[in-house]
């Protein structure tokens, strides 16, 4: 199997970046190659980084609360753009029934707070595998 090629970001006003620095650690040792955006991206910079850096998939860190709408608005925008096959993962403070909700809209899988690393890194790379499987 090639090396997933995994894109990271933190969309919206969210500053609180050390979760997702340790997914990325967790993801670079497993073998990943992760490309991070860093803080306060939009969900249209989010999707062409997707398409410049050739994602397998793009996961998302969200803690402000405006995971619904971030969400919704990523998947419209992955969309638009012609990658609905690039699945899009969201970890963070997020309740069950928001994770259902993002399920439904498109997102692939839901990581809320205290997810153990190990469940993440095998999560993402099971999307990575679904998405350049034949």
């Amino acid at each position: 199997m090639k090396r997933p090629r995994i894109l990271l970001a933190k969309p919206g006003l969210d500053g609180h970046d050390r979760g997702v620095k340790v997914i990325a650690m967790a993801l670079r040792d497993a073998g990943a190659e992760v490309i991070f955006l860093g803080l306060r991206q939009s969900p249209e910079r989010i999707i062409t980084a997707a398409i410049e850096e050739s994602a397998d998939v793009i996961g998302i860190s969200v803690l402000s609360g405006a995971h619904l709408a971030l969400g919704r608005q990523l998947v419209e925008e992955r969309g638009k753009a012609g990658i609905a096959d690039v699945p899009i993962v969201i970890g963070g403070t997020i309740p069950e029934a928001d994770a259902n909700a993002l399920r439904e809209t498109g997102i692939s899988r839901v990581f809320p707070v205290g997810s153990p690393l190990d469940e993440v890194v095998d999560g993402m790379f099971r999307e990575a595998s679904a998405a350049v499987a034949p």
